[in-house]
């Protein structure tokens, strides 16, 4: 006897994504841990140096976190109104941040003492940074001006007030203390030298500017303004390299990782997107529970925060596989785990489990020649709504079969009601489409004498939705053939404008109305 074969069910699966090395590398960040913060998350900055303290400046205060535990370890609150923007400078000691009164305070990090004050802004400093000696500070405020700070002295060295705008982004150069970055809501990013003691050059983001960083080199900086992620050569006079275009809503925050290789893009849209900075790709994005204000990232890419409007704080540490943990090397080099796997595979016979090939429920009740019952297996609400593929497969077999009309012969008004919503549903559909209309044939020769019965009934009901879609479907398809139609006519036109090209010398305009005139002559 010929054995049994199981209906050949197609299924249609998504494209499988790719696992790049990138996308292996950050899923390994694993869970994110929720702190809740007294308010919106301003900025976040690490300490580039180990363990790699992070501080988060929310409400009126600066905490600082340990990575590791997840810990508050120091709390700063020496502020009377609004905190924002405390960074560390390169040695870890110390921190610089403003807030809502337009004052800037410096502090040391492990005493949390209150080092310097400077004074002389009008309005909120929302971004304050160390240059790149670690001698002198720049603030950023809503009072349209950037400042630049000696600490020694607590004086005010020299004041740019280029902006029209407030003034809510910012950065220092990584290789040269006297150049600054800013970014404002008049759209533009401006870039001081505080030997010139004026603005070295200007660009427009096209928006108003949320975060500006350099690259590690200092010839790049990168702006973030509206839904566009923009970089630019500044040894190039400002000239547009790049610009990208993940988001959907507002990008708020940009953070370099892997020594300046990738780039990390938060936005209202709660997604961080992580850019290959030699190719400007997306590599990996991650996902966020609410809209992203702030990001940051350690140096070595072990621990990764971001702040939400909300004031959670999503704390993201890298995860150690237990395997590696528990890897232990014996005298030889090789890891004992290596070293019991080879001596019991040698002793030990190992056996193939036995696995028993499962039969679903359709196709043994097609082994009995139950038509019946095989479509009603399928016409189940789970198989019809996760699996369809299947349904349309076995209505595929029992058409090949001549069976489908027995299948659906004496049916009641649910089912038919069932079964035509099914096909109304996924006849639009390409995959199906061929399968489906066979079965609809089928249906209407079965109770085209009944069509009387149904008339004011649910089943007639859903015999005019799906008239009604099928006349849809036909309009469509007759558009897109009015679409095709005109398509041929411009290949036509453009073939016999590169055939008739002058050789004289005339205007390759005049050819091409000579060619359209012949085009439209030859059609008429």
């Amino acid at each position: 006897m010929a054995q049994f074969r199981k209906t050949d069910t197609k299924i249609y699966s998504k494209t499988a994504t790719v696992l790049s090395p990138d996308t292996i590398y950050w899923k390994k960040l694993g869970v994110p841990s929720l702190v809740k913060e007294f308010g919106a998350v301003d900025y976040i900055d690490f300490s580039p140096v180990e363990p790699y303290l992070f501080a988060v400046t929310a409400s009126v205060r600066v905490q600082i976190y340990n990575p590791i535990t997840k810990l508050v370890v120091k709390n700063i609150t020496k502020f009377q109104e609004g905190a924002h923007g405390g960074s560390f400078r390169k040695d870890g000691n110390l921190l610089v941040a403003g807030d809502d009164l337009g004052k800037v305070r410096l502090f040391d990090v492990s005493t949390k003492t209150f080092l310097r004050f400077f004074e002389g802004h009008k309005a909120p400093v929302h971004r304050t940074f160390f240059t790149s000696d670690g001698h002198h500070v720049a603030s950023f405020s809503d009072d349209r001006t950037v400042c630049h700070w000696d600490i020694a002295t607590e004086e005010r060295l020299h004041t740019f007030a280029e902006h029209s705008d407030y003034v809510r982004a910012g950065c220092t150069s990584p290789v040269s203390q006297n150049i600054i970055l800013s970014g404002g809501y008049d759209r533009k990013i401006n870039m001081y030298d505080t030997r010139m003691k004026e603005c070295a050059l200007s660009v427009d983001h096209g928006h108003p500017v949320e975060s500006v960083v350099f690259l590690p080199s200092g010839g790049i900086f990168i702006s973030a303004g509206g839904t566009s992620v923009n970089v630019y050569d500044a040894l190039a006079g400002g000239r547009k390299l790049a610009q990208l275009s993940q988001h959907h809503k507002t990008v708020t925050c940009l953070q370099l990782a892997s020594d300046g290789k990738r780039l990390f893009s938060g936005s209202l849209d709660r997604h961080v997107k992580v850019y290959d900075i030699a190719t400007y790709q997306v590599v990996h994005t991650i996902d966020s529970s609410n809209a992203i204000l702030s990001l940051g990232i350690s140096k070595n890419d072990d621990t990764l925060v971001t702040g939400m409007v909300d004031g959670l704080l999503a704390i993201y540490r890298r995860e150690v596989d237990p395997r590696d943990k528990d890897e232990k090397e014996d005298k030889g080099g090789r890891s004992l785990r290596n070293r019991y796997h080879q001596i019991f595979t040698s002793t030990d016979e190992q056996l193939e489990e036995i696995k028993h090939e499962r039969i679903e429920t359709h196709d043994r009740m097609l082994r009995k020649y139950e038509y019946a019952k095989a479509l009603d297996a399928v016409m189940v609400p789970t198989m019809v709504s996760k699996w369809p593929e299947k349904t349309v497969a076995l209505l595929k077999e029992l058409i090949r079969r001549k069976g489908l009309h027995r299948a659906l012969a004496d049916r009641n008004h649910n089912f038919l009601t069932t079964f035509i919503h099914f096909i109304t549903r996924h006849i639009g559909d390409h995959r199906f489409t061929p399968t489906l209309v066979d079965a609809a044939n089928v249906l209407l020769d079965q109770y085209e004498d009944k069509f009387d019965e149904f008339t004011g009934t649910v089943v007639g009901k859903s015999f005019m939705t799906l008239a009604a879609k099928l006349k849809d479907e036909e309009q469509l398809v007759e558009e897109f053939l009015n679409v095709q139609g005109m398509l041929d006519m411009i290949s036509v036109a453009a073939d016999v404008t590169e055939a008739h090209s002058p050789a004289d010398g005339s205007s390759a305009y005049d050819a091409s109305m000579n060619a359209q005139n012949q085009t439209v002559i030859s059609i008429e």
